[in-house]
C-alpha cells in the first residue's frame, strides 16, 4: 500500500493582496512541491527573503526554497513571454531552477493579441470591470469556448499555426469592431512568444499524475492559487471579478488530481480589508483613514502598482470565505499594520438596503455599494508586534482581536504574520 502524503490548499480570502506569497514562502519549507492552480500574470506575489525583495507572477512562491518542485496546473493560463522573463530573473539572482519548474501540457497560453483585445474590451465598456490589462479575460474566454491554444500544442507546428491564424483573424475582427487600432508590434510579439515554444516543451509535464503520485509516495504538497474569494468568477462580486474559480475546490480541477487528495485549505486574511480595482468595498475607510492605512501598509499592487482600497476587518465576507472553501484554517497578515491604531472596527453583518440584516455575504453585487456594515469596535493595542515571535508575548488587545476574528469567521486562527520578513511569523496552536 502507498503511504499517503499529506495536501494543503492556500487560497484568499478577501479580495486578493492577502499575503498569500508570504504565507507559501514560510509553509514551502516543509514541503516537497508548490503548485499553482489557476489564474495568470495579473497577480502577484511579493517574498521578502533577507533583504531581498521577489515579486513573482506565475511561478509558484516556493521557489525560492532550494529543492522544491514548483508546478503550473492546467487551470493556469500561461503568459509565455513574461513567464520566461520572470525565470531567467530568477536565475540571473542566483536562484538554481534546473529540474525545478514545471508546466502542465494542458494549460492554456496566454499570446500578445489577448492583451490587446483585454485592453480594447474595457476601453469600449460602459461599466469598467479594472482588469489588469493583462489579457486574462479574453485567455479564459477562448478556453471556455473551445478554440484556446495549450502546451500541448506547441509540440505541432502545423496545427499550432492554422490555430493561431484563425485566432489572429477572429482577433482582429473584434478589435475593429471595438474602434481600436492593431500595432505593427503585434507580429513580433507573437513571434517572440511562439518561439518560446520549444523551451516551454522542454519543461511540461502532466501535472496531475506527478502530484497524485507525490502523495502517494508520502510527500507533501501545498497547492496556492491567485486573487481571492471575493474575485471567484461564481462566489465573488460579479461582475467585478477575475475569470476563473479562485476558491479552493477549484485547486483540485486546476492541477489534476482527484478533490479527495485534499487534506487542509488554508485562508489568508489581511487583518483589515483591501481591494484594488472597481466594484464595491463595503468595509471602506473614510478617505483620510483610507490614505493613512495605505500608507502604513504600503498598499499597491505588486503587478500594477495601483493603490488600494482599504478598509476595516469584513467577516460577513470572512463567514462566505470560510463555508466556500472548507477552511481549516487561517493565516492573518499585516496584523503590524494596525498597532499605532486606537480603536478597531470589525464589519458583523450588514444592514441592506431594504432595511434588513444579512450575516451573510449576497449575491448580489449592485446591493454592496449601498449596504450599511454594523460595526464591533474593539480596542486598539497601540504598541510594536513586529519583534513578537510567540501568541502570549502579542498584546492583551492584539489577542483579543484575533479571538474575535476567528469567532466571527468560523475559522481557527493558525499563523499570524507581523512584518513583511520570513522571520515575522507567529504559530498558533
Amino acid at each position: 500500500m502507498p503511504t499517503q502524503g499529506f495536501c494543503t490548499v492556500i487560497v484568499g480570502c478577501q479580495w486578493g493582496d492577502e499575503g498569500k506569497g508570504k504565507i507559501v514562502d514560510v509553509l514551502a519549507e516543509g514541503v516537497d512541491i508548490v503548485a499553482r492552480y489557476q489564474g495568470g500574470a495579473n497577480a502577484g506575489h511579493t517574498v521578502h527573503v533577507g533583504e531581498d525583495e521577489f515579486i513573482l507572477h506565475q511561478i509558484p512562491s516556493g521557489v525560492l526554497h532550494p529543492g522544491r518542485r514548483c508546478l503550473l496546473g492546467n487551470g493556469v493560463v500561461l503568459d509565455i513571454r513574461q513567464f520566461f522573463e520572470e525565470y531567467d530573473e530568477l536565475l540571473e539572482r542566483g536562484v538554481e531552477l534546473e529540474g525545478r519548474v514545471g508546466v502542465s501540457r494542458r494549460a492554456q497560453l496566454l499570446l500578445p493579441y489577448h492583451k490587446l483585445l483585454d485592453k480594447a474590451v474595457e476601453n469600449a465598456a460602459a461599466t469598467k470591470i479594472g482588469t489588469t490589462g493583462r489579457g486574462i479575460g479574453p485567455a479564459y474566454e477562448d478556453k471556455a469556448g473551445r478554440r484556446g491554444l495549450r502546451v500541448a500544442d506547441l509540440g505541432n507546428p502545423e496545427r499550432l499555426h492554422k490555430r493561431v491564424a484563425a485566432a489572429q483573424e477572429r482577433i482582429m475582427r473584434r478589435l475593429e469592431q471595438l474602434g481600436a487600432g492593431v500595432t505593427d508590434e503585434l507580429e513580433a510579439a507573437m513571434e517572440e512568444a511562439l518561439g518560446l515554444g520549444e523551451r516551454l516543451l522542454s519543461i511540461a509535464t502532466d501535472t496531475g499524475p506527478e502530484i497524485t503520485d507525490a502523495l502517494n509516495a508520502g510527500k507533501r504538497v501545498l497547492l496556492e492559487g491567485a486573487q481571492g474569494t471575493a474575485l471567484d468568477l461564481d462566489h465573488g462580486t460579479y461582475p467585478f471579478v477575475t475569470s476563473s474559480n479562485t476558491t479552493a475546490a477549484s485547486a483540485a480541477t486546476g492541477t489534476g488530481i482527484g478533490p479527495t487528495s485534499i487534506d487542509a485549505v488554508v485562508g489568508v486574511v489581511k487583518a483589515y480589508t483591501t481591494r484594488v480595482g472597481e466594484g464595491p468595498l463595503p468595509s471602506a475607510f473614510s478617505p483620510e483613514m483610507d490614505e493613512h492605512v495605505r500608507t502604513l501598509g504600503s498598499e499597491f499592487g505588486a503587478t500594477t502598482g495601483r493603490p488600494r482600497r482599504c478598509g476595516w476587518f469584513d467577516s460577513v465576507l470572512a463567514r462566505h470565505a470560510a463555508r466556500v472553501n472548507g477552511l481549516t484554517g487561517l493565516a492573518v497578515t499585516k496584523l503590524d499594520v494596525l498597532d499605532t491604531l486606537p480603536t478597531l472596527e470589525v464589519a458583523t453583518a450588514y444592514r441592506m438596503p431594504d432595511g434588513s440584516i444579512a450575516e451573510n455575504f449576497p449575491a448580489d453585487t449592485w446591493s454592496l455599494s449601498s449596504v450599511e456594515p454594523i460595526y464591533e469596535s474593539l480596542p486598539g493595542w497601540q504598541a510594536p508586534t513586529g519583534e513578537v515571535r510567540k501568541l502570549e508575548d502579542l498584546p492583551s488587545n492584539a489577542r483579543a482581536y484575533l479571538d474575535r476574528i476567528e469567532e466571527l469567521s468560523g475559522a481557527p486562527v493558525r499563523w499570524v504574520s507581523v512584518g513583511t520578513k520570513r522571520s515575522q511569523i507567529i504559530p498558533v496552536g
